[in-house]
């Protein structure tokens, strides 16, 4: 409403008969007004106490509807929200210029700062403290807790990567080429014939990676072996992935992954689990691990190879080529270039391979080649018998 020109100065204005309610109780007080032009005020005077005068700015004064249907007007002022002021006669109105006009949202700064520290608790939960939670319960997980994990994940992990409504992904068990890659463990002094041995799965998918999931599960995928020039680039990668299992890094990443989705689907209301299991999955297979924790993988690696009388800098070809042939950011060397460079990871490999050492295969020619067809049973028709 705007004002008319020439606005008179009100002096007082008891004898409207105006009604208060303070907000604190539901008993009207009778008032007396006064504008206070200069202050730009309107005083309100309660008669039992005059001392008790109460200011409310024009310029914040504001008219509501009066769903009551009372005769007058009914105003706020939006430095209190519970206080409301019943203005029997309309006269008094032309000394407030912004009774139409939406009142200033209160309490942004507050807002903003909560939300701020909303923002940083969840940082904080996600990045530190579920990170140094996870790290310390993977040591109490016991062996068949974390058999159970693996198997559930490797089962979720075939599934996905077969597709919505189709079969999951097919394990490849040439016999002859499983029995090179137990030939490769052997060689490589992995703990056999225990129910806490490490379990190799070769995968039929064109993928080029490789990755450890709890309880001692390893999966290679077949376009991993395809890739390989020589038996002794996937006994690196191989010995890498045990690496991790001896030190178990799948379960405490896991365990982190599961942490941070269990916060976020609080927060975005995923209480059912589906996108919690897809983003896990995901998460495991491109297992991004620590810097110490691939570092502590590589140094692992390069034990095995080197007792097992293979190159270390077997590791550091591997990654070179197909960082030259696939890039950085796709199929193994995404899966290797978490946080340690790609670079200093391949100088690293090259660094602890003796010059003095004879090295050799880390298995026959043979065996090679059966582990590179380890997959052609699925090709063959089923048996009729």
């Amino acid at each position: 409403m705007t004002m008319p020109p020439d606005l008179p100065q009100y002096p007082d204005l008891g004898s409207l008969s105006s009604s208060f309610f303070d907000g604190d109780t539901p008993v009207p007080h009778s008032v007396s007004l006064t504008v206070d032009t200069a202050a730009q005020v309107l005083k309100i005077v309660l008669p039992q106490n005059a001392e008790a005068t109460i200011h409310w700015p024009l310029a914040e004064i504001r008219q509501l509807e009066d769903t009551a249907g009372h005769d007058g007007v009914i105003l706020r002022w939006t430095g209190d929200p519970l206080a409301r002021l019943n203005l029997r006669k309309p006269h008094l109105l032309y000394s407030m210029p912004h009774l139409t006009r939406a009142a200033p949202s209160k309490g942004r700064g507050r807002l903003a700062a909560w939300a701020f520290a909303a923002v940083a608790a969840v940082t904080i939960q996600i990045g530190i403290l579920v990170p140094l939670l996870a790290d310390r319960l993977a040591t109490f997980v016991p062996p068949a807790g974390e058999r159970a994990l693996g198997e559930a994940t490797f089962g979720q992990i075939r599934q996905a990567l077969a597709g919505t409504g189709l079969p999951p992904l097919l394990t490849c068990d040439d016999k002859d080429g499983l029995a090179a890659l137990e030939q490769m463990l052997l060689a490589l002094g992995v703990e056999r014939d225990t129910d806490d041995a490490v379990k190799v799965f070769v995968l039929d998918h064109e993928m080029v990676n490789a990755f450890a999931l709890p309880g001692g599960y390893v999966v290679f995928f077949r376009g991993m072996i395809d890739a390989a020039l020589s038996p002794n680039e996937i006994a690196a990668v191989l010995a890498h992935e045990v690496g991790h299992v001896e030190n178990r890094d799948p379960t405490r990443h896991a365990l982190r992954s599961a942490g941070s989705i269990g916060i976020l689907g609080l927060l975005f209301g995923d209480f059912a689990g589906g996108a919690a299991v897809l983003f896990l999955t995901e998460q495991l297979i491109s297992a991004s691990h620590s810097q110490g924790a691939e570092t502590g993988a590589d140094e692992f690696a390069f034990g095995a190879l080197e007792e097992a009388g293979v190159s270390p800098a077997a590791l550091g070809d591997m990654f070179e080529r197909l960082r030259t042939k696939y890039g950085d950011t796709e199929g193994v060397v995404a899966h290797f270039v978490s946080h340690p460079t790609l670079s200093s990871r391949i100088t690293r490999a090259r660094e602890v391979a003796r010059e003095d050492a004879s090295y050799g295969e880390i298995i026959s020619e043979y065996e090679w080649r059966a582990l590179k067809n380890i997959c052609t049973s699925n090709l063959l028709p089923p048996s009729t018998d």
